[in-house]
């Protein structure tokens, strides 16, 4: 996949999820940490959200840190806005802010 390409792609699951977290492993399984975290607090609200597994996608591992200008994982968007990583996530959740952030 080009760069190009896989930048579209990028752009097209921003889009199409109202929650996505990018993330190494998955909800059931993550792979690291910061990724559990985050899952973590989803979860705990209860929050339907898809994820991309960037250990599978080598392109977009390598390609969504210059897109989104974030340099690490996992990354949330909301409503096609990048929201943070786990430290950002988890300070959101001990601040009630992840309540009025997700309007639910």
């Amino acid at each position: 996949m080009s760069e190009n390409q896989t930048i579209e792609t990028i752009k097209k699951q921003i889009n199409e999820c109202p929650i996505l977290l990018y993330m190494k492993g998955s909800p059931d399984f993550p792979q690291c940490g910061f990724s559990a975290r985050a899952v973590q607090v989803l979860a705990s609200y209860g929050l339907e959200f898809s994820y991309v597994d960037i250990l599978q996608n080598q392109a977009i591992r390598r390609e969504l840190p210059i897109y989104s200008s974030w340099p690490t994982f996992p990354q949330l968007y909301v409503a096609g806005e990048l929201i943070g990583g786990s430290d950002i996530i988890t300070d959101m959740h001990n601040q009630g802010e992840v309540w009025r952030t997700f309007h639910i």
